[in-house]
């Protein structure tokens, strides 16, 4: 006889734990289902975000960013450390550490909110009177019964046509975490969020790296004055960054890759590395799910269709985060959990698209929200537009990063915040105020009036917002 739950949510992902865990506190009886397993066969909830994603990326790129500190930047605060060296089977290992604390935190959340948790592939079988069977393909198989279901499958890093991963020579975000050397050479298809993140901490430990990027702009989805600060800030690093390339033939040897490409002239060209990562997208991960068991529509791309609720097309079924429509990030997917387990209890769940926050954890940091200034002007919305540059900042000056700027973008009749726009030190950090700002529609002479701490980064936001009014205190 198969067990009963009131929700069953198939992934634990930062969708699907969020979604589970909100659930439970309104008083269902809820099931998770997710196969993410470690080095040792055991659970490892948390999705693509703590396993191979957002966490352990954040922990190398701290990682190589103190050794680049120290071996760069340390003499210029008087500190001598003589000659600095990466072991890098360390830093790895700190990494695998953080991600088993998240884990067993996830695990712990579980217990602390009475979800019940199953370690396996979570599928259809049927629907039945009331609900739906869910089968959990594990070390032994079980067959549970929902009255409601969430799907939080995630999403999969995509390939190259005729070159898969094989996480030795062509890697994907998972074999980009587990070098175990520092490669002399390094490329990178793909100049988004993945490509950039990665390429820094292998950068900053040594490895010459190039990024192959197909657009013609870099980071085309950021606003254009954000981006080529970014730009010159990477270009002066060292990293190597090619836009509007087309890829030809890949070949793979023991030796390493050698990529041949036509640059933005045209020109034929060739890369020969030691280790090639792939970040071109991910694809939503409906694969094993048996969606066809019970008439769960997809779309041409394998993701699940959902209405604005996230309500799919069969009654009880709702799906979440990268596996449906909208950006493929952690925290828009944590949102909809919340909001779906709150429309189960007859809640008004809310998540809005416009301010969703975006960043890029480079060194400087990349944060935006709401529109840039050249989708403002393909809309042919009348705006104004404020800046304040980190050089002009004094806790900038004493942290020793000027690099950037803030940027605000407001209505030019109302003076409603539009979009902010930042690039430079802990930016990931500032844009929350933004966040919050716009959320209840606020105008930048709201953020201009506020008191900022001094000395703090965030004043840099306070003085962009008066710039809209062109009266910046400090610059």
């Amino acid at each position: 006889m198969s067990k009963q739950f009131d929700v069953i949510v198939i992934g634990a992902g930062p969708g699907g734990y969020i979604a589970a865990i909100r659930a439970a506190q309104l008083g269902f009886n809820v099931a998770c289902i997710d196969e993410w397993k470690n080095e040792k066969g055991g659970a490892a909830p948390g999705g693509t975000c703590t396993n191979v994603g957002c966490i352990p990326s954040k922990a190398l790129l701290q990682s190589s960013e103190h050794f680049e500190h120290a071996k760069l930047h340390f003499a210029d605060h008087g500190i001598s450390t003589g000659e600095v060296a990466m072991d890098v089977a360390k830093m790895i290992g700190r990494k695998d550490a953080i991600v088993k604390q998240n884990n067993d935190g996830i695990l712990y959340l579980f217990k602390k909110n009475k979800v019940t948790f199953f370690h396996g592939r979570g599928s259809f079988v049927k629907a039945v009177d009331g609900g739906y069977e869910i089968r959990v393909a594990g070390k032994e198989e079980e067959v549970l019964t929902g009255k409601q279901i969430v799907v939080a499958t995630g999403s999969n890093a995509r390939a190259l046509p005729g070159v898969p991963f094989d996480e030795v020579n062509v890697l994907s975000n998972d074999g980009a975490l587990r070098l175990g050397t520092v490669p002399a050479k390094m490329g990178l298809i793909g100049a988004g969020v993945i490509g950039l993140e990665m390429g820094s901490v292998w950068r900053r430990l040594g490895t010459e790296v190039t990024v192959l990027e197909g657009m013609d702009k870099f980071l085309p989805v950021v606003d254009e004055q954000i981006a080529k600060e970014a730009k010159k800030a990477f270009d002066k690093q060292g990293l190597k960054i090619e836009t509007g390339v087309k890829v030809g033939d890949i070949q793979v040897s023991d030796k390493g890759v050698t990529v041949a490409y036509t640059n933005a002239k045209g020109e034929a060209q060739t890369l020969a590395v030691d280790k090639l990562i792939v970040s071109i997208g991910r694809s939503a991960n409906t694969i094993g799910l048996n969606a066809e068991a019970v008439g769960l529509a997809l779309d041409e791309r394998g993701a699940i269709v959902v209405d604005d609720d996230c309500k799919t097309n069969l009654p009880g079924v709702w799906a979440v985060g990268d596996v449906v429509r909208g950006p493929m990030l952690a925290h828009k997917a944590e949102e909809e959990g919340v909001a779906v387990a709150e429309r189960m209890a007859g809640q008004h769940g809310h998540v809005n698209f416009a301010t969703l926050p975006s960043v890029i954890y480079t060194s400087p940091e990349v944060a935006w929200v709401g529109r840039t200034e050249q989708q403002l002007k393909a809309d042919g919305v009348k705006y104004k537009a404020g800046t304040f540059p980190f050089l002009a900042n004094g806790r900038a000056r004493a942290l020793g990063d000027t690099t950037g700027m803030v940027k605000f973008l407001a209505d030019a009749e109302t003076d409603e915040i539009l979009g902010v726009h930042m690039v430079g030190p802990m930016v990931s950090e500032l844009i929350s105020e933004a966040v919050v700002a716009m959320e209840f529609k606020a105008s930048s002479e709201d953020i201009a009036r506020i008191c900022h701490a001094h000395p703090s980064l965030s004043e840099s936001t306070k003085e962009a917002a008066l710039a809209v009014d062109k009266r910046t205190l400090n610059f």
